[in-house]
């Protein structure tokens, strides 16, 4: 049986899988998550890439393929490395089968990308460099309002009248938040309407590249269900022709895509005669 790894360095967090290749297909056989906290992305990774070695059972010479995505070419013992939005297109697809277009979610960016029945990138676009459509913003309003990130979701689907931002700059929404704490108004309402402003740019920017059908939202923000359950209210609200749904694994989309790309790329090699090089692992 083969297995390879996919290695997603983002910019708040390592993600880790190990996949196994079997007749049946793949499949997730082991995988970390570990945040960065200001700390050096290698050794960071290195540590994740032991632990998930343990937790498979497996010793790094059982893995075929070291495939890296995002800003894994840091990581000094990959064999390969992935176009960041290639590798989510492609776990995207195998998370949610079916799926038309991915919404990958991260701490400072946020990207639509329209994918093929085969999980590749057909069309594109991403969020400006203003951080309110990303998960660094939903952590620096939870801090403003005394919540745990993971409370965030669960809090936002129990809203009875929303107070939406009247700005999507970053900076200008957080005012509007603190102006809303002095309104008194409840931490639930002001979630939600965080949630709903956010929606509302993440449908502009699957409508700009003409997306349709099932969306699979993908990074750290998928976890969120307060925000996936306001996406899907806004396209209804807005007769978008696109429903959401956030998978398990969801925050492993781009490490998973990177493991399997790593497999068509050793058999590629195979094909052509080529050994895989030899990772330093």
């Amino acid at each position: 049986m083969m297995r390879t790894a996919g290695i997603d360095v983002g910019s708040s967090a390592v993600k880790i899988v190990v996949v196994e290749h079997a007749d049946t297909g793949p499949r997730v056989a082991a995988q970390r998550v570990e945040r960065l906290r200001h700390r050096n992305v290698v050794e960071v990774a290195r540590e994740a890439w032991n632990a998930v070695l343990a937790d498979a059972h497996l010793r790094a010479d059982d893995i075929a393929y070291v495939a890296t995505t995002g800003e894994g070419e840091l990581i000094d013992f990959r064999t390969g490395h992935f176009y960041g939005m290639t590798a989510h297109a492609k776990g995207a697809s195998f998370l949610v089968p079916g799926a038309n277009a991915a919404l990958d979610v991260g701490a400072l960016h946020a990207r639509a990308i329209v994918i093929d029945g085969d999980g590749k990138v057909q069309r594109y676009r991403m969020t400006s460099q203003c951080a309110s459509g990303s998960g660094q913003f939903v952590e620096n309003i939870s801090r403003y309002l005394g919540v745990a990130l993971e409370e965030v979701g669960p809090l936002s689907c129990e809203a009875d009248a929303p107070e939406k931002c009247s700005s999507i700059c970053a900076v200008l929404a957080e005012t509007d938040v603190i102006n809303m704490i002095s309104r008194g108004i409840k931490t639930a309402n002001i979630l939600k309407g965080i949630h709903l402003s956010m929606a509302g740019r993440f449908l502009k920017l699957l409508e700009a590249c003409d997306a349709r059908g099932t969306v699979a939202v993908c990074g750290g923000l998928a976890s969120d269900a307060g925000l996936v359950a306001a996406m899907n209210e806004e396209a209804k609200r807005t007769n978008a022709p696109f429903s959401f749904v956030a998978p398990s694994h969801a925050i492993h989309a781009g490490a998973i895509g990177a493991a399997l790309w790593a497999r068509f790329r050793v058999e590629k090699l195979a094909r052509l005669g080529v050994e895989t090089p030899v990772t330093t692992a």
